[in-house]
């Protein structure tokens, strides 16, 4: 009864804390024109966890989905609007969270990647919800400093951490 129990137990905590990354929504600064959109649309286009993008011209920001069960590196976009000329000025993720705990500076392990949250409220995450990567390279260095003052963990600045590696870090 003992080994049905803790059977029952490892089955249901390996659910919790799970997610799937469902799109994500990049916002470029630095265009002008179509040609510019088109630039960041093709260099997005060339990576091979990548199904589909769609620009949005007025806003200049493009909505990004994945092939199913891919690794998706969220480095390699921003890379790729780097490469065609560009910068992140936003840069917001949606996943679809299991019954996942987060507290506000701390870190938890999503998939195969870890995050940080930083000014978010200690909570159960349930659902579709839409979270925004606060790194150095995926927003504007006002608002990377305004993060900043959020946490005193040194990895906000590197974006690494001692026995880690890499680590986004994300507020709600």
């Amino acid at each position: 009864m003992k080994k049905l129990i803790l059977l029952i137990s490892f089955i249901s905590l390996s659910f919790i804390g799970q997610s799937q990354i469902k799109s994500v929504k990049i916002q470029a600064s630095g265009l002008t024109c179509s040609m510019c959109s088109n630039a960041i649309f093709k260099s997005l286009k060339t990576l091979d966890f990548v199904a589909e993008v769609k620009s949005d011209i007025q806003n200049s920001s493009f909505i990004i989905g994945f092939i199913p069960n891919s690794k998706i590196d969220f480095d390699a976009l921003e890379k790729k609007v780097s490469a065609a000329g560009f910068s992140v000025a936003d840069f917001k993720v949606t996943l679809i969270f299991n019954n996942l705990a987060v507290k506000n500076d701390a870190h938890v392990k999503i998939g195969n990647d870890y995050f940080h949250f930083i000014n978010t409220p200690n909570q159960v995450l349930q659902g579709e919800k839409t979270v925004q990567i606060i790194d150095k390279k995926f927003l504007s260095s006002k608002q990377f400093a305004k993060y900043n003052s959020y946490t005193k963990m040194e990895c906000h600045k590197t974006g690494m951490m001692d026995g880690i590696g890499r680590i986004f870090h994300v507020t709600i």
